[in-house]
């Protein structure tokens, strides 16, 4: 691949992502054949995403698809759309096919599934993303720390495989997102919103980090595809409500990864909403600037932290953009604005929670442990209207 150093940023991204068109075979990428993938927990949004996403994808075959559910259904069944596309049973996780080794493993499962059978496929020899928030935190302490916040255990029961593991935002650890990695933790949906609209505040210390905000709203399909009164029709249907105010999962990773940024704890006083619609995340996020931080100068750092992060665009106060155009892609648009006659910072942040939230995320990592051009696969730019 010719040399990124000297394109200037805008047409930089474009040649990141459109770099997965050239005509190399997969021993140009040092990976010597096509990677076999697994995807556990395929009958979910989470396993049928990244599904789709692997059909596409040039250098990879997917291998089997494993869940305790919807067993011996073929995906083109449970899933319509993908007739003539895929027909590939759903496999129990106790089938000969589902234990044979795989080069990659995706967990789309809930916490404390990948927990218990990471390993598994890791003395298989395979490289292991999990969804859950089972491997998001590299040490024990945290983890039970996140786990008490949550209701849950705080007792990992593979605790010596978090050291090992990795934070899976590309855009903050693409350098240790290489070929040494055996294992990510993918960012959750919310996360990812949040924290890269408000990395660039944090890292050039722009904001107060005690006035950090984040008012964060998401579609229906946050929740999963399992059956839920509250997400009944009928529950939702003209219904906006907040929920988890006494702590939601995805608050600990924001603030661990803004600690990082910044050197000192970001506490972040987080809000999440469902609305009726079915996929998308809006993030508005505020912080009261320190004085002397110039509003003008704001935009520049803005662009300067982004500049090399083909799937981040940032806008101005101007740009009358929402969900829609991000849906079905891994795209995170950022709105940048500060009002001036309150002294804050205001970021608007976009995401479809199923694609950069979520599969699209756990593709890009795919790319980055395998030595694939970073946007193989996810050169999507949506539907409109």
């Amino acid at each position: 691949m010719r040399s990124l150093r000297n394109i200037p940023g805008a047409l930089r991204k474009a040649f990141t992502l459109n770099s997965c068109f050239d005509n190399r075979s997969p021993t140009d990428y040092g990976c010597g054949h096509m990677i076999k993938a697994k995807v556990i927990g395929a009958g979910g949004y989470g396993g049928v995403g990244i599904t789709e996403l692997l059909l596409k994808h040039p250098e990879v075959e997917i291998s089997c698809l494993v869940a305790k559910t919807d067993v011996g259904m073929k995906i083109n069944e449970l899933y319509p759309h993908l007739e003539g596309f895929c027909d590939m049973p759903i496999l129990p996780p106790d089938d000969a096919a589902a234990q044979e080794p795989a080069d990659m493993v995706f967990f789309a499962t809930p916490d404390g599934v990948a927990m218990q059978d990471a390993r598994v496929e890791l003395e298989k020899g395979a490289r292991v993303i999990d969804y859950s928030g089972d491997f998001r935190f590299n040490n024990v302490e945290a983890y039970a720390e996140y786990a008490r916040r949550i209701g849950r255990d705080p007792v990992h029961k593979s605790a010596d495989l978090l050291q090992g593991s990795v934070y899976g935002l590309p855009e903050l650890n693409r350098s240790q997102l290489n070929a040494e990695t055996r294992l990510v933790g993918n960012v959750g949906c919310f996360a990812i919103g949040c924290t890269l609209g408000l990395a660039p505040a944090v890292q050039a210390d722009l904001v107060e980090p005690s006035s950090i905000i984040c008012d964060a709203k998401s579609g229906v399909s946050g929740a999963g595809k399992k059956p839920n009164p509250g997400f009944h029709y009928p529950a939702r249907y003209d219904n906006m409500n907040a929920y988890r105010l006494s702590g939601h999962q995805h608050v600990m990773e924001i603030e661990q990864a803004l600690k990082r940024l910044g050197g000192k704890e970001v506490p972040v006083t987080f809000t999440a909403q469902v609305v009726p619609a079915c996929r998308g995340i809006l993030s508005c996020l505020y912080g009261t600037l320190r004085e002397g931080v110039n509003p003008k100068s704001v935009m520049d750092i803005y662009r300067s932290f982004h500049r090399d992060n083909a799937f981040v665009r940032i806008y101005d106060r101007n740009a009358v953009i929402g969900t829609q155009h991000v849906r079905g892609t891994n795209y995170c648009n950022l709105i940048v604005d500060v009002d001036e006659r309150t002294n804050r910072l205001r970021i608007i942040s976009l995401i479809d929670n199923l694609i950069k939230g979520q599969a699209g995320n756990a593709l890009q990592n795919m790319n980055l442990i395998s030595g694939f051009p970073e946007g193989m696969g996810l050169d999507n730019f949506g539907q409109y209207p």
